[in-house]
């Protein structure tokens, strides 16, 4: 074996480990980054009152997340009671007839029950060619648009979320023919995670 043959086997067995190396730094990388910001987060929006670090000899990371969760959880809870469901009933009524909260409130509110409705018939995640004929994208189907763009257009239209990638938050609202839209029988979660991924995971 040549010298020159043993350096390019050499190289090529370092190049190797040091993409190996990237693909499994760059997961946990990014994990241990998003992990730290939470905190972060966290801890800044718990009020000091509540807050058990502001009361320890040390600071314990994370308790904040553990004190949010318990908080939701209870919110929760209490949303679902007699009580809880009249007195969030009424501060909906208040924020409905505020001029420019009740728009946004309403928004925001509709969004969020799409995308966590237990109806298992109900399908919200299509399949669109987007942005051009031959190229797929993963979307999310929030509603069937019943106003005057469909009057405009003629035919069913549903209003498609398609999201970015790797951060779903942001995205492209489409207005789709619907016999241009594949309906797919998977949950919200698994093609959240196929597009946070970046398709590096299936979906089955």
């Amino acid at each position: 074996m040549s010298k020159q043959t043993i350096k390019k086997s050499i190289f090529s067995s370092i190049r190797n480990n040091f993409i190996a190396g990237i693909v499994v730094l760059i997961p946990i990388g990014i994990t241990l980054y998003l992990t730290l910001f939470i905190i972060r987060v966290s801890g800044k929006i718990i009020p000091r009152e509540i807050n058990p670090n502001n009361y320890l000899p040390f600071n314990i990371p994370g308790v904040e997340i553990i004190i949010a969760l318990l908080v939701i959880t209870f919110i929760g809870w209490l949303s679902l009671s007699f009580l809880g469901k009249k007195f969030f009933e009424l501060f909906n009524n208040i924020l409905r007839k505020i001029p420019i909260l009740r728009t946004i409130y309403s928004a925001i509110g509709q969004m969020t029950e799409t995308f966590t409705k237990s109806n298992g018939k109900q399908k919200s995640v299509v399949l669109l060619e987007y942005p051009r004929k031959g190229i797929w994208a993963v979307g999310f189907a929030t509603k069937e648009n019943e106003g005057i763009i469909k009057n405009k257009v003629g035919e069913d239209i549903i209003n498609v979320f398609v999201p970015t990638t790797p951060n779903p938050t942001s995205g492209f609202l489409l207005m789709v023919p619907k016999k241009e839209l594949i309906f797919l029988d998977v949950s919200f979660e698994q093609a959240s995670k196929f597009i946070v991924s970046a398709g590096t995971t299936n979906i089955n």
